[in-house]
Order: structure tokens, then sequence, then C-alpha cells
């Protein structure tokens, strides 16, 4: 069951990413990937995985060691679990990234790039993004505006 779910999990979470680097400004992208819930098939995978093995994961990550870890995740159930919560998470924090660079006007383009790069190395995207928001600053509300 593992093999499967493995290879279901990012079958779940591609249409969202394609929506997100293929089309973000279809107002049907925004729509979409406005809502959180968009990891919820994600999660779904990640608990079928995790909570039948949960008396064997839980002393794992609440007393983490390297050679528990490396136990865990060598097996098939391991590693299809742990990859399901790297997609569930890079899926949730590339919908942030998308939203943030939309509303910092940052380029589409742009974007798409610091998006592949979540997609295949999650926190050297987020890390990227984080970087270049910074030229990229919300728009200030005139101070008329805010009272």
């Amino acid at each position: 069951m593992s093999g499967a779910l493995f290879g279901l999990t990012f079958a779940l979470a591609a249409p969202f990413w394609a929506l997100m680097i293929l089309a973000p400004r279809w107002s049907w992208t925004t729509r979409i990937v406005g809502s959180p819930l968009i990891v919820a098939p994600v999660l779904l995978v990640y608990a079928l995985l995790v909570l039948p093995a949960l008396g064997a994961v839980l002393p794992v990550v609440t007393a983490p060691t390297l050679d528990g870890l490396r136990d865990l995740l060598g097996t098939a159930d391991g590693a299809a679990a742990a990859w399901a919560h790297m997609i569930g998470f890079d899926l949730f924090v590339g919908r942030w990234i998308f939203a943030d660079a939309r509303e910092r006007g940052v380029p589409a383009v742009l974007t798409a790039g610091v998006l592949l790069l979540t997609i295949l190395l999650g926190p050297l995207g987020l890390a990227v993004h984080l970087g270049l928001r910074r030229r990229w600053r919300r728009p200030v509300a005139p101070a008329a505006a805010v009272a």
C-alpha cells in the first residue's frame, strides 16, 4: 500500500503547483489556491501512512536520534510518510509564497522560478522568496485610510 500512496502523493499536489506556476493570473487559480484546504488530500495520505504505525513513529519523533530516524525512514512506509510530509508542507509553503508574491507585486515569472525551486528543494525555495520579498515591500496604506 505504501508504494501506491507514495505515487499518489505528488499527483494530488501537482495540479495546484501547475496552477500557481502556469496560470498565476487566471482568476480561478487565486480562488482555488486561496484555500489552505488544497493540502488536505496530501495530509490524508500522510495520515493513512502514519496512524497505523503510530507506535513506531512516536518514539522516534518524541526522542529523535539519527539512528532511530534512519531506521524509520529506511522502511517503505517510513519513506512514503516522509514524502507525504514533505509534499504537504512544501505545497502549503508554496501556496503562501504565491499569495505573498502576488500581494507584493513580484513578477509572475520570478515567482514561478521560486515555486519550482520550492517543489524541488523546499527550504531553499522559501529562503529565496524570503530574500526576494524584501525588494517588493507591501504597499503602505495612506494614513487617512488607516484611521
